[in-house]
């Protein structure tokens, strides 16, 4: 009798599915979008300063916000407004790149997909930025093969290491460790890389004008600032002010870099010899220095964006005489190195009385490279929007109904001269003084026709007329001050200026935009 074998059990179990615990499947996405950044600073750094996909998505974002939220940043956070911009960005970019990574538990495909997605948005961003150039396409070319290149390695990593025993591949977890910690390396090290190729650059190129400014010989000296033009004793602040201390607004999340062996600016469109300047050039000629007051106008009344410094510079009418400006040319638009403009009026610019300078040292030294380094203008009289443009490279004489600057396309004046203003110094808002004899103290300015009276009223009582000190030149603020002899209580203290014209500043205030703002500032304090 034959027996029959009875089949081998068949297991019903199935190989447990390989997962990536949560927490770390989300900080594979952030170290790979980590070092995809850093990878394309340092690319940007080497390649094309302006083609750092991280910061060319900042730049588009400042391009394209509406006038109220970019006035919105200035107000309320002051020149803090980029750090704070580019920090919330940051802030976005982590929480995508940690969800990005958190949903790729199993299979590296959502990741990689917003990895790539990310990086295609930075090359658009740096496509449609106006300094683009065939250079700019390395950096965020880049970030996305390292940004790939770095989720798969490290997504492999750690699928191998949370396998089941039977399966898996025998990658420990101090593998994962390992390579998360290379990924965090790469995009540090990257990103500090760049930093200190950009920084370390400019700074060899500032010591070396510098010390070409010193052995200068000048045909202007700037006359010493008296030691009466200013009422620091009684609060005001110091009359120049210092390159770390003076006011800086801008469109740029970087700051253009360039050596001066490198920079030339083209002097074109309406003229009758258009030419190209080099730095060597612009210093052979005349050097002048002058102590000028520069105003922006997002200023507030009694806000802060108000500085005053020596410059050193070439007279502009002299470079544009040269290029034979042609009739009709009524608009100097200059031009950036991240391609912002601006556009001055003709007659301003060529006015002798107004001393327009393109400038290559201030108080003493080169420009540093967050006001303009190595050439920016400076045109008195005129808020910096239209008048201000650093990292020049390039000027053409052209007409407003051809062509217009930056902010003049958002909506803002078209010739926007610098209104009369003052600002209180001392007391300063809710400060706490003692009885007696209380000094009020300020600041006021109308560049470039000066001031000939300020004065002071307490509590909506009689105005009167305030000290002022010695004036410097009529393109530079000027300092003032007056007594009262004060209660215990809460006081309100009004100032108002009167220009060299005998024009007084009007009380009805209104905001910045689009032409500078104007009314009495005001201060409450208390007399303890």
């Amino acid at each position: 009798m034959s027996t029959t074998a009875a089949p081998p059990e068949q297991s019903t179990d199935r190989p447990r599915a390989r997962r990536i615990p949560r927490a770390l499947a989300a900080l594979i996405g952030v170290l790979a979008v980590g070092a995809a950044l850093g990878v394309g600073h340092l690319v940007a750094a080497v390649a094309a300063p302006s083609s750092s996909p991280f910061l060319a998505v900042g730049d588009t974002v400042i391009r394209f916000s509406p006038q109220w939220l970019t006035e919105f940043a200035k107000t309320t956070f002051g020149t803090a407004d980029k750090p704070i911009l580019l920090a919330g960005m940051g802030v976005v970019i982590l929480l995508i790149a940690a969800s990005a990574g958190a949903l790729s538990r199993r299979r590296a495909t959502v990741g990689l997909a917003v990895v790539v997605a990310m990086g295609v948005l930075g090359l658009l961003a740096v496509a449609f930025s106006p300094a683009f150039g065939l250079l700019s396409l390395l950096a965020p070319l880049a970030s996305i093969v390292v940004g790939v290149v770095s989720f798969r390695w490290l997504h492999g990593l750690a699928l191998r290491t949370y396998a089941p025993a039977a399966t898996s591949g025998g990658v420990s977890r101090r593998g994962v460790l390992i390579g998360s910690a290379a990924a965090v390396g790469v995009g540090a090290l990257a990103a500090g890389a760049g930093g200190v190729v950009l920084g370390g650059n400019v700074e060899d190129a500032r010591r070396r004008v510098t010390a070409r400014l010193a052995r200068a010989r000048l045909a202007e000296v700037a006359p010493p600032v008296p030691a009466t033009a200013a009422f620091t004793e009684s609060g005001t602040v110091p009359f120049i002010t210092s390159n770390a201390e003076f006011y800086r607004v801008d469109t740029a999340l970087r700051l253009p870099t360039q050596s001066e062996t490198s920079w030339s600016c083209e002097i074109g469109g309406m003229v009758d010899n258009p030419f190209t300047l080099t730095f060597d050039d612009l210093m052979s000629r005349p050097l002048v220095e002058r102590t000028l007051t520069m105003t922006c106008v997002s200023n507030v009344v009694g806000g802060p964006y108000i500085s005053t410094a020596n410059f050193i510079g070439v007279e502009l009418r002299d470079i544009l005489a040269e290029a034979g400006v042609q009739p009709g040319a009524d608009q100097v638009l200059s031009t950036s190195l991240d391609r912002w403009t601006a556009g001055s009026p003709t007659d301003v610019v060529m006015d002798p009385a107004r001393g327009a300078l393109m400038v290559v040292g201030m108080n003493g030294e080169a420009l540093p490279a967050e006001h303009g380094f190595p050439v920016r203008l400076v045109v008195p009289g005129l808020y910096g929007f239209l008048s201000a443009t650093k990292w020049l490279t390039d000027i053409e004489l052209t007409t407003f109904g051809a062509a217009q600057g930056y902010w003049l396309q958002r909506g803002w004046g078209r010739f926007a001269p610098i209104k009369t203003q003052c600002r209180i110094e001392s007391p300063i808002g809710f400060d706490q003084v003692p009885a007696g004899t209380v000094t009020v103290a300020g600041i006021a300015w109308s560049q470039p026709v000066g001031i000939s009276r300020v004065e002071v009223r307490m509590d909506g009582g009689p105005w009167q007329e305030a000290e002022l000190a010695e004036e410097v030149n009529p393109s530079t603020w000027r300092m003032w001050r007056t007594d009262f002899d004060l209660t215990p209580g809460s006081h309100t203290v009004q100032s108002r200026a009167t220009d060299g014209n005998g024009v007084t500043q009007p009380e009805e205030s209104t905001p910045p935009i689009p032409d500078g703002a104007q009314g009495w500032p005001g201060t409450i304090f208390t007399v303890a």
